[in-house]
């Protein structure tokens, strides 16, 4: 499924292996290929019959203070959260180092185009068409209703800071399956990764067939 290729994709691109998705998962926004169909479209695709698809990752750098605890990239989402506490944490985001806002919050989504229709699509967040240079802002259960989701540009470069002034039990979740434990005075450096992901497709790909049949909005009810 999905989460088999989120884990290939960052395994494969800094050495530009394209990736052909095969769903024997369930939702399958990536995977586009089904067990019916494989052997007939694969070999269209060895055979250059296919639809080439560039996806940009984020890379993120964990700090506390000058100190550098860990990197980690992701295709999908970087998201800041809650561990085990019930209570909200505080942060402050910065883009280019602006002030953007502080807030509390369950957690903070910073997702890309392709991880636009997964965590963040759950949280309220728009969905962003693959080709777009951009990425998402989307908070987790805000504490006040005002705190929306942005859109910025994919160059910027995007820091969360975990207050200081908060006893914070926080975690740093990469495409949900790499995790590094926060603690207040941590921050989290977020960019466009220089290398992207390349997917192949079948040749009569269509992304917005892709979006009606797994979010089923042409459901009856």
């Amino acid at each position: 499924g999905d989460g088999t290729l989120l884990r290939a994709a960052r395994l494969f691109t800094p050495y530009h292996i394209p990736i052909v998705g095969i769903n024997l998962g369930r939702l399958g926004f990536l995977v586009d290929v089904s067990p019916d169909e494989m052997d007939h479209l694969l070999k269209q695709i060895l055979q250059g019959d296919y639809l080439a698809e560039s996806r940009f990752l984020l890379e993120a750098r964990v700090f506390r203070g000058d100190t550098l605890l860990g990197q980690a990239d992701a295709v999908n989402d970087v998201v800041i959260h809650v561990r085990n506490d019930i209570r909200m944490i505080e942060f402050t985001t910065y883009i280019n180092q602006c002030f953007v806002s502080t807030q509390r919050a369950d957690g903070i989504i910073i997702a890309t185009p392709t991880g636009s229709t997964a965590y963040a699509l759950s949280g309220g967040g728009p969905i962003l068409h693959p080709e777009l240079e951009a990425v998402t802002l989307v908070p987790i259960s805000p504490h006040t209703l005002n705190n929306r989701p942005i859109v910025v540009h994919s160059n910027d470069t995007i820091c969360i800071h975990l207050c200081e002034n908060r006893n914070t039990d926080a975690r740093v979740s990469f495409d949900g399956q790499n995790n590094m434990n926060l603690q207040a005075g941590d921050f989290v450096e977020i960019k466009r990764k220089p290398q992207s992901l390349r997917l192949l497709h079948p040749a009569n790909y269509d992304y917005y067939h892709i979006l009606r049949a797994k979010l089923r909005w042409n459901a009856q009810p």
